[in-house]
């Protein structure tokens, strides 16, 4: 039974606490409650049996100890229409005036508040919504733990003491408040989809959450840069299944069984991608969706339209400049026009002091030096990417690249 609760708390514990802070009205009484609901099914199920629908009991469990425990606090009064919230049968089953059934979905856009500001937004929302950890946050954002869970924690009493509502925004208001949702799920589907540290490559339930929130954005709000971020996870998550080994070792995409790529949704995502581009309102997410889409679509490795894919990354440094779109662009022409072309531009990336301490940028210009017989250079190159990567299977990669070029 223990590992079933385990299982349900890995499951349903974040749709469990979003429902909970819609009832109760508050980010720490809703987690307290939350923590509260799972003890009190270690000690109930085991004697009792699994309920018929376990997320409506948790949500039953943590409210109403919830509100005992604000009772004998003497605060009860902090909750809005306490007396309504007598009758526990079918809360979970509640929609709101737009007629979204997920709580989760208002959770999102009251994190993503413009009150807030943007670093907290994004904090918030992946804290709440998504269960990261905050130190695994906090490495997200180059950011100390401490100022992250300051963040959180200011974020928190900030919707608190404005009565930030937790609702779906009105029609008038979504386009508006839309970027920040986009920015955050695609946040959420990053880490599910290259985890940023720990033992594995992925975590599946990140990334699936995230695309089933950028279906329910699409229904929401059909504009052209949500359909291009549900059409960029699904390409991505696509090559889910060929980009490890069975026992994890990380594949590179020129190496993956393209077999193994998930059919239908290269096509949902390509139909995604054409329908936004059509549009011509397309942004930043969509430009890197048509990017995947031509990865996607070619048979082999060696079929890649690499002019194309050039072409398109200038397209993004127009829309959305920054650095890291520059270090694809390089890594793009090194493809198209040789190796020698595409390290003198991740040279100049790096000599500028931009992402000197992101891993992918040594381990790019390692790959290069390594393709040019440039084996001292390509050494050194990899250590620098080693010692600045924190995902297992990336460190075993890299490890191995640095024994074989070693030997050769």
């Amino acid at each position: 039974m223990r590992e079933k609760i385990d299982a349900i708390y890995q499951s349903e514990s974040r749709h469990v606490l979003a429902t909970l802070i819609r009832l109760l009205g508050d980010f720490d009484v809703a987690e307290e409650a939350l923590h509260d609901a799972f003890r009190a099914a270690l000690e109930q199920w085991p004697r009792d049996g699994l309920p018929a629908n376990p997320r409506a009991w948790l949500v039953s469990a943590g409210r109403f100890k919830a509100i005992d425990s604000l009772r004998r606090q003497a605060r009860f009064d902090v909750l809005e229409d306490a007396d309504n919230l007598a009758d526990p049968a079918s809360e979970t089953d509640d929609t709101d005036d737009e007629g979204l059934e997920d709580d989760r979905l208002r959770l999102i856009f009251t994190c993503c508040h413009p009150a807030l500001s943007p670093d907290a937004q994004v904090a918030l929302t992946l804290r709440e919504v998504c269960g990261l950890a905050t130190e695994e946050i906090a490495r997200a954002f180059l950011t100390p733990t401490p100022t992250l869970a300051q963040r959180i924690v200011r974020a928190k009493t900030k919707i608190r003491d404005a009565r930030i509502p937790y609702q779906v925004p009105s029609p008038s208001e979504l386009p508006q408040r839309l970027d920040s949702v986009l920015r955050v799920i695609y946040l959420v589907f990053n880490e599910g989809y290259s985890a940023s540290s720990g033992d594995a490559l992925t975590r599946h339930d990140l990334s699936e959450e995230a695309i089933r929130l950028g279906r329910l954005l699409v229904e929401l709000l059909p504009e052209p840069e949500a359909q291009g971020l549900l059409a960029l996870m699904l390409l991505h998550e696509s090559r889910r299944a060929a980009r490890a080994t069975a026992d994890g070792e990380l594949i590179l995409l020129d190496d993956q069984d393209r077999s193994l790529w998930d059919r239908e949704r290269i096509a949902e995502g390509s139909a995604l991608v054409q329908r936004a581009l059509v549009s011509q309102r397309f942004g930043p997410y969509a430009v890197q969706a048509a990017i995947a889409a031509v990865h996607a679509n070619a048979s082999h490795a060696a079929a890649t339209d690499w002019p194309q894919i050039v072409a398109l990354y200038e397209v993004l440094l127009r829309i959305d400049a920054s650095p890291v779109i520059e270090l694809n662009r390089a890594v793009a022409i090194a493809m198209r026009d040789g190796p020698a072309a595409g390290l003198a531009l991740i040279d100049a990336i790096l000599q500028n002091g931009d992402l000197s301490d992101y891993h992918l940028a040594h381990a790019a210009r390692a790959d290069l030096y390594r393709r040019l017989g440039r084996t001292d250079e390509a050494i050194t190159a990899y250590e620098q990417a080693l010692a600045l990567t924190r995902q297992e299977p990336e460190r075993r990669f890299l490890a191995r690249r640095l024994r074989e070029i070693r030997i050769q």
